[in-house]
């Protein structure tokens, strides 16, 4: 039994790796590709993509000479994010099958055969479950906990807990995706809004190889609101909840003023529950307004229909 997509391009496999600034790891990425499919029966295809690193990635990635795969080389017009990088080597990739992989060697390339045995027995989509985060910061792995439980429990599309954008994807799944029109792209919610048969497989996930992570704390913060925000409403309905208990409080609070005063007169209140109430009550308005321009700001920017990145040039080296 073979994978749905695999009578389009049985032999060939195709390994997606957006790059950002990793002349210091590609060295070692290559040499541990070329190992993993040396001797294997299929064809082998890298598509890395270059997104507007300022080293020398490009000229590290133009110059290797393959002798285990053939190498693509999509060179982006700037920097767009990974996000973006991975779309457009998600449509450069040819493969009956399609894996993205991180330049940073944390995802190890040797499971990538295991990969492809779960997809030639009848899989469409296997996912790479970390089986522990030890090489993650403490924040980043309180971050993540709380982003995972937080967007599943405000989401229709169920994003598995520990899982990134390693996976294996047949052509089909592939190919829905990159049909999908939206252009500010959250590629984890993506792969789980396609759906299709899918198999998870753990593995522990090791240190970078070399260099340092490119994201930050106010990135990963960024990537987690676009998720939240193209993925779910729900941020929308508590703002309408909160205005209104804030609203029927109000109401509550004046009736009791009101009685207080025909009762025992009218007194001199306080300044500072005042200042309170009126600081409480305009941070809220604020929160809801920040809310609001998220989904109208996102609205804005799908409506000009720009592409989420622009090709400088497509490098193209086959097997030596």
């Amino acid at each position: 039994m073979t994978g749905a997509g695999i009578s389009a391009r049985p032999s060939l496999i195709s390994v997606v790796m957006p790059a950002y600034n990793e002349e210091d790891t590609l060295g070692i990425t290559f040499k541990r590709l070329e190992q993993t499919f040396a001797g294997t029966p299929h064809e082998w295809e890298l598509v890395l993509v270059n997104d507007g690193s300022e080293d020398h990635t490009l000229r590290e990635a133009t110059s290797y000479r393959p002798t285990a795969f053939r190498i693509v080389v999509v060179d982006l017009s700037r920097h767009f994010g990974k996000e973006a990088a991975l779309s457009a080597g998600l449509r450069a990739a040819s493969g009956g099958a399609v894996i993205p992989l991180d330049a940073d060697l944390q995802d190890p390339p040797e499971l990538l055969l295991e990969m492809i045995a779960r997809w030639e027995s009848g899989a469409e989509v296997v996912v790479a479950k970390r089986s522990n985060r030890s090489s993650d910061s403490w924040g980043k792995r309180v971050s993540a906990m709380l982003f995972y439980r937080t967007f599943n429990m405000i989401s229709d599309v169920h994003l598995p807990e520990n899982v990134g954008d390693f996976r294996l994807m047949d052509r089909a799944v592939v190919d829905t995706i990159n049909n999908l029109p939206e252009n500010r792209r959250f590629m984890k919610g993506l792969f789980a809004w396609a759906g299709f048969r899918t198999e998870e497989m753990e593995y522990a996930r090791p240190a970078r190889a070399a260099g340092q992570t490119k994201f930050n704390g106010f990135q990963l913060m960024s990537l987690a609101m676009e998720g939240v925000t193209s993925f779910s409403t729900a941020p929308l309905r508590l703002v309408t909840y909160v205005g209104g208990s804030v609203a029927v409080a109000a109401i509550l609070y004046g009736a009791f003023i009101v009685t207080r005063t025909l009762v025992y007169g009218i007194d001199l209140p306080g300044f500072a529950s005042v200042i309170s109430l009126i600081t409480f009550l305009s941070g809220i308005q604020l929160l809801g307004l920040g809310i609001v321009g998220e989904y109208v700001g996102r609205t804005y920017i799908e409506s000009k229909s720009r592409p989420p990145y622009v090709i400088r040039r497509v490098y193209r080296s086959h097997a030596s």
